[in-house]
This record gives structure tokens, C-alpha cells and sequence, in this order.
């Protein structure tokens, strides 16, 4: 078979790989990286027109010089380990608050030091206890993330050596054995602090506090475990610096990066693969000894004809801004500049977030949305350009909980809009001015507002449902008596067949802006 060539005039793949990897996402890119530098040869092949998946920087605004981190936009789980073993020219910087939370004419502010945390947490509750609770469990978190953070790039552990790692029963219990919401009850008095720790359980993750299943657990301990300290960072330049840096590395290496090029099948007999592709120039075929799959699981089945796995189904909304100004808050003891410069929380009280969830889980979207909203161009103003930033504009990021993909079925351009207005009146509700008053405009005289519900990334990024993390988040060890191909294989990415590899988000320990599945994916494949 004669193999095209690529739209960019260069040669045609070579025909034969030490390894093909199967999408240029974040993930990918990193694990093309190490292969790379180990010495194999590693061909990556990237559906869209440009690598970075989820975690690119886009000028989404027509004729408006701002960068958005598009789809992910904050960093936590990427190790440091990948960063200096890969020599990526990229950095974070730490957000001067935490987080906001409003409550009628006042709030809840946490970070700008432990005394100002302190006063706020007095004046919410009236007394000290509930700061002193706050201290201890994420005293108690922040130890359990110091001892499994380093793990997510080991071989995979089994349940009892994670457990006789994390060494403290209690906190054992409370993060991997009783549904969440069982411990933030126990621990905290005040609905909107139990609000507040809830969330980190709920991103992209459509689950009740007191679930079974646990899945509000699993969500919630990746989220407290990044870098062994929980922050979750802002990366300077945008999300796209991060994916800008590791397709650099990944070149740098010797690895062949192929956009336009998508991957509709994967033959093998466990030893040497068959990887068909197409661009806008016909079909071709290359053959390698592994192939590393940075898609969902549901894809890579297709892809090799085999029975999907049962579909997922994200749960969120992404919202983009650009303003001229922040909006006054009706809370004048706090500055907006502080306020959005963390994760402001937007009807996220315990109460309200529980509410949202029954209204979502019965077909309805909820009447108070809940979300969150932080300010990119605070932290790191170089995602502006020179004039945007001289006349003080900002950016804005909400992620919006409990909006499952089933609600947008029907409808989702008008069911998109409807929840907009109502997610936006929940946060004018907390505001002096009106949001759309702070709104800039784009070349065509239209507001810079752009939101994306779970319908629309399954579109636009492949992501099933449009699930974030590709299906829904596992815990960080083997599951005993399991396949390889289940969670119980030496790196957590195995599959069937013996070199097919699964390096995307949802493998174990995958999900988030993390490099992870694509490191250990690369460790898998190298036999260490």
C-alpha cells in the first residue's frame, strides 16, 4: 500500500515503528518523549490539526488578543519527575488565595495567611472550631498525599501496600472505605465549609456524597494528592505552554509528530501491530512493535474491534470570559482581585450541591447551578496581550458540577444557553454589577463569553460523553483477581494484547493534566 503524504508536503511515516502512539494529546506527547529518548523509534499520529488534545491555549474570541487554556486549565498532578526528566521549559506559579465563597453580603476567604483564614472563619461560623476541624483533616490529607503522590509513578501497588504506605488507619477509612460525605459531616458544622471541601469530589465527576460506589472518594483523592501538597497551580503561558514544551521535547528526541493524520484501526497478534490511518490524502498503514493508545477506552475497543466497555458520561460545564474589569462584589470586605484570583465557589454550599445533584439525576437541570471561577490573568497576565493587559482586562474560567450529558440530548444549543443564564444569575447574585456589564466584546461586536457542555467536547475532542477523565476515575492500585486489561497489570496501562497499551486518562491512575498514564505507558513499554 502506498502511504500518503502528509498535508504538510513532508515525506510519508516511515512504514514500520519501534512504537506508534495513537494521539498527540498531553499524554501522548510525553510518552512519545520517553520512548524517544530511550532510543526507540515512536511515530505519533494526531487526529486534529495541531497536537495538545485538551490542554492547548487557543484565541477563542475573533480578533481578541487573549490565549485561553481552552478546555483544562489548571495543573496539579503533572509530576515534577517529568518535568526535569523530560527538560521541559515550562513553570506554574502558586494562586495568592485558595478560594472565595461567597454568602449574602460576605464570605468565606481562605489562603493570604493563616490569621486573615483564621478571621474568616470566625466571622462565617462565629467561633474557631470549624478552622481548627479545617486544619486537621487536611493535615491529615496533606500526609496521605506525601506518601501516595510518589507511588503514581511506580509500578502499580495492590490495596495492602498502598494502604501500609499511607500508614494511618483512619485516614485510610475515611478516603478509600466510607463515602465521603459520611466524613465531611462528622468533621465539619457549617454547610457552606462542607460545601466547599465537597467540591473537589465533584469535578467532572456526576456523584451523590454519600455514593457507594465511591466514586466521589476517587475524585476527591486526586484532587488532594497533587505534588503531595494538593495545589492546584496556574501554568504560565497557558495550558498550551505545557503541550507547546513537550511536543518540543518529544521532537527533540527524534520523534515523528503527524497531525491530521487519524488512526481508524489497530491489528495484532501481541507481538507486532498493524495501524491504519487516514488523512485528507487517503489511507496508509505503518507497523510497530507497541502502540501506545492516547484515547478513551471506549475508542481503543473500536479501534480494535472489540466490545466497548459501558459508556461513560461527563457532567460538566466549561465557560470562557474576557472582561474589560472584575465586577464589584457585594462583599466589600474582600477584593475582587483576591476573590477571583483563587476558585470563587458559586452555590456550592452542601445543601445546594446535593439539591443540584437529585434535580440533574431526575432529568431536570438544576435551579441553582453550582459552579466555580477563578481568574487566569491575575496570576499570569502573559496570556494577554501588550493592550488587553494596559487597560486592565481579565480573563475568566468556570467549571460548572452536576450537569450530566443526558440533559443535553434534546437539545444542547438551547439547554447550553439556558444553563449559561442561570449559572450567570447564580454568580450576579454574589456581584454588585452584572457580569454582562464587565463582558468585553470581539471584533464582531459580540460578547467574549464561549461555553461547552459535555455534548460539545464529545464532538470536539472525541471524549466519550464527554467524560474529562475518559471514563470514571479508578483508585491507584492493582484490584486483586483482575486482568491486566481490568486494573491489575504491573503499570496499570496493559490491555489483551501484550503490546497495546492504554496511555490516556483512563487508564489507572489517569484522569487530570498529569503526564501520568503517559510516563508509566512509556515505563510499560520499555520493560521497566
Amino acid at each position: 500500500m502506498t502511504l500518503p503524504a502528509p498535508l504538510d508536503g513532508a515525506p510519508a511515516p516511515a512504514r514500520s515503528s519501534d512504537a506508534v502512539v495513537v494521539g498527540g494529546g498531553h499524554n501522548g506527547l510525553v510518552a512519545a518523549a520517553y520512548l524517544a529518548r530511550a532510543g526507540r523509534s515512536v511515530l505519533v499520529l494526531e487526529r486534529l490539526g495541531s497536537t495538545g488534545g485538551a490542554a492547548v491555549s487557543t484565541r477563542p474570541f475573533a480578533g481578541v488578543d487573549a490565549r485561553l487554556s481552552r478546555y483544562s486549565y489548571l495543573v496539579s498532578l503533572l509530576p515534577e519527575k517529568i518535568v526535569r526528566e523530560l527538560g521541559l521549559r515550562f513553570a506554574v506559579r502558586k494562586r495568592s488565595v485558595s478560594s472565595y465563597t461567597p454568602k449574602g453580603d460576605g464570605g468565606l476567604l481562605v489562603g493570604g495567611g493563616s490569621d486573615r483564614t483564621r478571621a474568616s472563619f470566625a466571622a462565617l461560623t462565629g467561633s474557631d472550631g470549624e478552622y481548627e476541624a479545617w486544619r486537621a483533616f487536611y493535615a491529615r490529607t496533606g500526609r496521605a498525599a506525601r506518601r501516595i503522590f510518589p507511588t503514581l509513578t511506580e509500578p502499580l501497588p495492590t490495596r495492602a501496600a498502598l494502604r501500609a504506605r499511607v500508614d494511618d488507619a483512619d485516614t485510610w477509612r475515611m478516603l478509600f472505605e466510607e463515602p465521603l460525605g459520611a466524613t465531611v459531616e462528622r468533621t465539619f458544622a457549617d454547610d457552606l465549609v462542607r460545601g466547599v471541601v465537597l467540591t473537589d469530589a465533584l469535578i467532572g465527576t456526576f456523584a451523590d456524597a454519600h455514593d457507594p460506589t465511591l466514586l466521589q472518594n476517587r475524585c476527591f483523592l486526586y484532587h488532594v494528592i497533587g505534588g503531595g501538597t494538593g495545589d492546584w497551580d496556574v501554568p504560565v503561558g497557558g495550558m498550551g505552554a505545557l503541550t507547546d514544551a513537550l511536543a518540543e521535547a518529544a521532537r527533540a528526541a527524534g520523534a515523528d509528530l503527524r497531525t491530521g493524520h487519524e488512526v481508524t484501526r489497530i491489528e495484532t497478534d501481541g507481538h507486532r501491530a498493524a495501524i491504519t490511518y487516514r488523512t485528507d490524502g487517503g489511507e496508509g498503514t505503518v507497523e510497530a512493535g507497541h502502540v501506545l493508545v492516547n484515547a478513551s477506552p471506549s475508542d481503543l475497543a473500536a479501534l480494535l474491534g472489540d466490545t466497548p466497555p459501558p459508556a461513560p458520561e461527563g457532567a460538566q460545564l466549561k465557560v470562557n470570559m474576557l472582561l474589560t474589569r472584575l465586577p464589584k462584589l457585594r462583599d466589600r470586605s474582600v477584593d475582587p482581585h483576591e476573590a477571583f484570583a483563587g476558585t470563587f465557589h458559586i452555590a456550592e454550599g452542601y445543601g445546594q450541591l446535593a439539591t443540584a445533584h437529585a434535580e440533574a439525576a431526575a432529568g431536570r437541570l438544576p435551579s441553582a447551578p453550582p459552579s466555580e471561577i477563578y481568574c487566569h490573568s491575575l496570576t499570569d497576565p502573559t496570556i494577554l496581550g501588550r493592550d488587553l493587559a494596559a487597560t486592565g482586562h481579565q480573563t475568566l474560567t468556570l467549571f460548572g458540577l452536576h450537569t450530566p450529558a443526558r440533559l443535553f440530548t434534546d437539545d444542547n444549543e438551547g439547554t447550553r444557553a439556558a444553563l449559561l443564564a442561570a449559572t450567570l444569575d447564580q454568580l450576579d447574585a454574589h456581584l454588585d454589577e452584572p457580569i454582562a456589564d464587565c463582558l468585553a466584546l470581539d471584533a464582531d461586536g459580540r460578547p467574549c463569553v464561549e461555553a461547552k457542555t459535555p455534548l460539545d467536547l464529545e464532538r470536539e475532542l472525541c471524549l466519550p460523553g464527554g467524560h474529562i477523565f475518559h471514563r470514571d476515575l479508578s483508585f491507584p492500585y492493582a484490584e486483586e483477581g483482575l486482568g491486566a486489561e481490568d486494573g491489575g497489570g504491573r503499570w496499570g496501562v496493559e490491555t489483551r494484547h501484550a503490546n497495546v497499551l492504554l496511555c490516556g486518562a483512563g487508564a489507572v491512575r489517569g484522569g487530570g493534566v498529569s503526564g501520568i498514564p503517559g510516563h508509566n505507558a512509556a515505563m510499560a513499554a520499555l520493560g521497566r
